[in-house]
């Protein structure tokens, strides 16, 4: 079905480049996709698919029946945007102050209704059933664990689970569908630290939080380069630094925020046991003291090696094998990851800079896509699902 799945979703290309600039004018942040839910559940009902919608609060979920028995394949599409204001000057530019479609999950929803169109109708031609995931909050806000929580991966439970991403360091027509580690583990931690206030002009009477918490951020960002092995990736990023109020007053408190990303458990619990193990040698030497908080875990993205196959020779049958390739694990972090983490499955990565071109990056405030990367990657997912369900991997 590889040549249908192709010659079918350059026929849906028009609508999708409609859907995916629709979307882009009027961007929804996590939890608040309530417009794009709108659309989704309208698309998929028009298709004559029962919906159920308001999972995991903005989630929208819907079933396809396939010819018979057989497995079920799981699909997940994300529909956020970001705090970004927009400055592409595109003539589909958001019309919402402050939020932007800067990752391509405009995009990511037009293929996922393009893929429901196309697998609808073939559903005769494959056993089985497709379950399809609308996800909210995919940037950070724990969407994917809220709509498991509301039963997404119940009723029925899938046994294969895929999904792609719109990946703009890749020329278009180039496609990454690797097994193993893929994107990193990702948690947000704050950091407190307590002095003893005072006045400025006696500092001696003071325990100053704004020196102790800039020696734990030189302390911290010396952790990956002098405790772990130069072969095992990790990233300690310190983002924000936050204490004092006026010019002469010795600050009592400072906050930090910022992220671990690690690829590996052990990884991440080595990083933590060392940040513990310098803010406490720190803080006692200054007769200071600390709290660390770690939040929004998500974990290390992995893919299947038996479902990376299926995935992989699906794209190759629309791209062509010279159009796989490979690349070294990224330290981003993608909330997919919690359902390949219950779920055996594979995410794609989808070249979508055009050639010639040096694209801007993900969450940049210039960031768009070449929308000629729409019907490929709708092609591939829906020719990935049927290649699942009928269990071909070659």
């Amino acid at each position: 079905m590889n040549d249908e799945f192709r010659r079918r979703s350059q026929e849906l290309a028009p609508a999708l480049v409609a859907w995916r600039r629709d979307f882009h004018r009027h961007p929804e942040l996590g939890f608040q996709e309530i417009r794009t839910a709108g659309i989704v559940s309208a698309h998929l009902r028009r298709l004559g698919l029962e919906v159920r919608t308001s999972v995991g609060q903005t989630g929208v979920v819907a079933l396809i029946e396939g010819n018979g028995p057989g497995p079920t394949v799981f699909l997940r599409f994300d529909m956020d945007a970001l705090p970004v204001t927009e400055a592409t000057g595109l003539p589909f530019a958001s019309q919402h102050a402050g939020i932007m479609h800067a990752c391509g999950h405009d995009g990511h929803t037009a293929i996922g209704m393009a893929v429901a169109q196309m697998l609808v109708e073939t559903a005769s031609d494959w056993p089985g059933r497709v379950k399809l995931l609308f996800q909210p909050a995919e940037e950070g806000l724990g969407g994917a664990a809220a709509t498991i929580a509301d039963g997404v991966l119940d009723d029925p439970r899938p046994d294969l689970a895929f999904g792609l991403h719109l990946w703009n360091p890749l020329p278009l027509g180039q496609v990454v569908a690797q097994s193993g580690p893929l994107m990193a583990a990702a948690d947000r931690f704050t950091l407190t630290i307590t002095g003893r206030g005072g006045h400025g002009g006696m500092p001696h009477t003071t325990v100053d939080a704004i020196l102790v918490a800039g020696q734990a951020v030189t302390l911290l960002q010396s952790i990956v380069s002098r405790n772990l092995p130069p072969h095992e990736a990790a990233v300690l990023s310190v983002g924000t630094f936050h204490a004092g109020e006026a010019f002469n007053v010795i600050a009592e408190t400072a906050v930090l925020t910022g992220t671990l990303r690690t690829l590996q458990p052990a990884v991440r619990a080595t990083l933590i046991r060392r940040m513990e193990e310098m803010l406490d040698g720190l803080t006692r030497s200054h007769g200071a003291s600390y709290t660390l908080e770690l939040a929004d875990h998500t974990p290390a993205l992995v893919n299947d090696p038996d479902a990376t196959r299926l995935a992989a020779a699906a794209a190759a049958a629309v791209v062509s094998p010279a159009g796989l390739t490979t690349l070294a694990p990224l330290m981003v972090a993608e909330d997919m990851a919690e359902f390949l983490a219950r779920v055996p499955g594979c995410y794609l990565l989808v070249g979508a800079r055009p050639e010639g071109t040096a694209a801007e990056p993900h969450h940049s405030p210039r960031f768009d896509f070449a929308e000629e990367a729409l019907p490929l990657a709708a092609a591939i997912l829906a020719a990935t699902a049927v290649r699942a369900l009928r269990g071909e991997d070659e």
